[in-house]
C-alpha cells in the first residue's frame, strides 16, 4: 500500500497520467464520435436494406398471388363454364351433351394451368353431381369428404362470391394415393348470374413449394427468415407446416405485426431480433426476422475496432509519457539525492547535471547555495564560538562576584562582632579557595578539583551559619578527571545548606555521589534539610528561559553551564520532601564538532 502511494505522488507518475490524459481525451472523443457516427449510418443503412429485401419479397408474393386471383376471376366470370355447371345438374341433358360439358371443362382448366408459371390446380366442385379438376383430380377423394363441412367452403359461402384465401397445405384431391402437393388456395363460390345462386366452388391452388423457395431466397443476414401471415397474426406460409393457421406465440411480435410499425424489435429466448413488415396484395403481410447482432455485427467490429484504438494510443501515450518523464526526473533524482547528502550534513557535494534547460540552471544554482551555505555556516559558527566565549565570560564574572559576596558579607559580620579568630578562619579558607581554584586559567576543572573546592567552601559555610554541615563525598575513580565547568557544583551544595538544612537549626548532611554512565557522568547532590515548596519546585522545574530572573544566581549558573557545554539530552533533576532534596545533574559530552546552536 505504501509502494502505491509513493508511486501515486511520483512526479513521473503524474506527467505520464497528464499525457495520458492530453492524448486519450481527444482520442476516445473522436473514437466515441466515430462509433456513433457509424452506428447511426450503419442502423441507417440496415434499416434501408432490411425494407428493401422485405418489399421485395413482398412484390414477388403479390406477383404469384395476383396470377392466382386473376385466374380466380377468370373462371368465376366465364359465362360458358357458369353454364355448363348449372346444365350439369339438370336430368333432361342428354349423355352425349354432358360428356362434351365435361371435356370441354376438363380441357379449359388444364389448359389453365399451363398459362401461368404459380397456378398448379384449379377445381370446379359441386355438392352434388359432377365436379372438374386439373391433372390428376380424384373425384373418389372428394366423395370422401362433405363440401359443406370445410371451413374454406362456409367462408366462401359466407363472403357470397369474394375470394377466401387458405395458408400452405397439402392439396386435398389430387392423385390416387398420398398427395404431398404443398398449395396455397383461393377460394370462392361460383354463382349463377342471373339468380345468383351458388352453383359451385372455385379452388384455385398456388404452387407451394415454389412460393417457399421464392421466399427462402430472401435473407435476413445469415439465419433471419421471412414468414407470412393473414391480417389477424396467423401464420399462412412458413417452412414449419404444424406453425400454419396459428397464432404467431409470441406476444410481442403479434402485437407489432398487428400494429402499423414496418420496422420493429422483440425478445425471444433472451435474444433480441429485429423486424419488417410489408403488405401484400390479398390483405396478409410478409414478415421478415433475424438477430439483432447479424445485423449489426459491422457495429461490432466498429466498436472492437474503437476500443482497439483507444487501447494502442493509451500504449502509446504511457509509452511517450514515461519516456518524456525520465529526461526531467532523471535530472530531478540526481538533485535529489544530493539534497538529502546535504540535509545529511555534507556540504561537499556537488551536482553534475549538463542540460541547458531549467534544469540545467537549477543544479547551478544549487552548487552555488551549497557554497553561499558553506560559507554562511563558517560565518555562524565563528559568530556563535564568539558569542559562547562571551557567555562564559559572563557567568564567570557573574557566579564569582555573588560568591565573594556572600563570603565577605559574613566576614564583615564576623570582625563587627568581634569574633576575630572565626574572621581569621574564614579568610584563611577563603584566600587558600581563591589560590587553588580561581587563579587557575580556564574554564574547566576536574570533578576531583571541584569537589576539593567544595571542602574548602564548607569551612566558610559552618562559619557563615554557625551550624555543623557533614559532607560525605562517594566518587568513582573512572571520573575524578571529568572536565565540569568551574564551580557547577557549588551553587547546589550552597542551596541545599542556606534553604535546606539552616532553616532547620539543626546539624545536617549533605552528601555528593559521583558515578560514571554512557558518554558522561551521572552526579548527585543529597541533603536531609526541610525540602523544597511545591510550588517553588514547580517553577524551577521549568527549564527557564535566559531573561527568567526568578531562579536565583546560582541555579542560573548551573543551567547555563548544561545548555552550553554539554548535549541536549543533558538535564538536571530534582526531587524534593520533608526528609531532604535530591538533585541530580546528567551530564553528557558533546561529540566533536557539535554544537548547541
Amino acid at each position: 500500500m505504501a509502494d502505491y502511494i509513493n508511486f501515486k505522488n511520483r512526479f513521473v507518475s503524474k506527467v505520464v497520467l497528464m499525457i495520458v490524459i492530453v492524448i486519450l481525451i481527444p482520442t476516445i472523443f473522436i473514437s466515441t464520435l466515430l462509433y456513433y457516427s457509424a452506428k447511426s449510418m450503419v442502423k441507417d443503412n440496415v434499416r434501408e436494406s432490411s425494407l428493401q429485401i422485405a418489399r421485395q419479397a413482398a412484390d414477388s408474393l403479390s406477383f404469384a398471388f395476383s396470377n392466382g386471383s386473376d385466374m380466380s376471376d377468370y373462371i368465376y366470370s366465364n359465362e360458358q363454364i357458369q353454364e355448363m355447371v348449372e346444365q350439369d345438374s339438370k336430368q333432361e341433358l342428354s349423355e352425349f351433351d354432358k360428356e362434351n360439358n365435361n371435356e370441354y371443362i376438363y380441357t379449359f382448366l388444364n389448359s389453365n394451368i399451363y398459362s401461368s408459371s404459380f397456378v398448379r390446380i384449379i377445381y370446379v366442385l359441386k355438392d352434388e353431381g359432377s365436379s372438374w379438376g386439373s391433372g390428376t383430380f380424384s373425384p373418389y377423394k372428394l366423395s370422401k369428404v362433405k363440401l359443406n363441412k370445410l371451413d374454406w367452403v362456409k367462408e366462401s359461402i359466407k363472403n357470397d362470391g369474394e375470394v377466401v384465401w387458405q395458408g400452405l397445405q397439402y392439396d386435398s384431391f389430387s392423385g390416387a394415393g398420398e398427395n404431398t402437393d404443398l398449395v396455397i388456395t383461393i377460394n370462392r363460390v361460383m354463382k349463377d348470374f342471373d339468380t345468383l345462386d351458388n352453383i359451385a366452388y372455385i379452388q384455385v391452388s398456388l404452387d407451394g413449394r415454389a412460393i417457399l423457395e421464392r421466399i427462402n431466397q430472401v435473407k435476413l443476414g445469415k439465419t433471419g427468415f421471412f414468414f407470412v401471415v393473414d391480417s389477424e397474426a396467423r401464420v399462412m406460409i412458413d417452412n414449419n407446416l404444424k406453425k400454419i393457421n396459428k397464432k404467431v406465440p409470441n406476444k410481442e411480435l403479434y402485437h407489432h405485426i398487428l400494429s402499423d410499425a414496418n420496422e420493429f424489435e422483440f425478445t425471444e429466448n433472451d435474444m433480441n431480433y429485429y423486424g419488417v413488415k410489408q403488405s401484400i396484395g390479398n390483405g396478409w403481410s410478409t414478415i421478415g426476422i433475424v438477430p439483432v447482432n447479424e445485423i449489426t455485427g459491422e457495429l461490432a467490429n466498429v466498436q472492437r475496432l474503437t476500443i482497439l484504438t483507444s487501447v494502442l494510443f493509451g500504449i502509446v501515450s504511457i509509452g511517450i509519457g514515461i519516456l518524456f518523464a525520465r529526461r526531467v526526473t532523471d535530472p530531478i533524482k540526481v538533485l535529489t539525492n544530493q539534497m538529502k547528502l546535504v540535509g545529511n550534513g555534507d556540504f561537499a557535494v556537488r551536482t553534475k547535471v549538463n542540460s541547458n534547460d531549467e534544469i540545467g540552471e537549477m543544479s547551478q544554482q544549487f552548487n552555488l547555495m551549497i557554497n553561499r551555505m558553506e560559507n554562511l555556516l563558517e560565518q555562524i559558527k565563528a559568530e556563535q564560538v564568539q558569542k559562547q566565549e562571551a557567555e562564559l565570560r559572563a557567568i564567570k564574572h557573574r557566579i564569582n562576584p555573588h560568591f565573594l559576596f556572600n563570603t565577605l558579607s559574613t566576614i564583615r559580620w564576623l570582625v563587627k562582632f568581634k569574633q576575630t579568630e572565626r574572621a581569621n578562619t574564614a579568610l584563611s579558607a577563603l584566600s587558600k579557595l581563591l589560590e587553588a581554584n580561581m587563579g587557575k586559567k580556564g574554564t574547566f576543572i576536574t570533578i576531583k578539583e571541584e569537589l576539593d573546592f567544595i571542602e574548602k567552601f564548607m569551612v566558610i559555610l559552618q562559619i557563615r551559619y554557625e551550624q555543623n554541615f557533614d559532607l560525605i563525598v562517594d566518587v568513582n575513580k573512572d571520573v575524578e578527571d571529568f572536565l565540569i565547568p568551574r564551580m557547577v557544583l557549588q551553587p547546589l551544595v550552597e542551596n541545599a545548606v542556606f534553604h535546606g538544612i539552616v532553616p532547620t537549626g539543626r546539624e545536617g548532611t549533605v552528601e555528593i555521589n559521583v558515578s560514571k554512565i554512557s558518554q558522561g557522568v551521572d552526579i548527585t547532590v543529597r541533603d536531609n534539610g526541610e525540602g523544597i515548596d511545591q510550588a517553588v519546585l514547580e517553577k524551577i522545574e521549568q527549564t527557564p528561559s535566559q531573561e527568567d530572573t526568578s531562579i536565583g544566581i546560582g541555579l542560573r549558573h548551573v543551567f547555563d553551564s548544561l545548555r552550553l557545554y554539554y548535549h541536549p539530552s543533558s538535564k538536571m533533576e530534582i526531587v524534593s520532601s520533608q526528609d531532604g532534596t535530591v538533585v541530580k545533574l546528567i551530564l553528557i559530552s558533546k561529540k566533536r564538532g557539535e554544537d548547541n546552536v
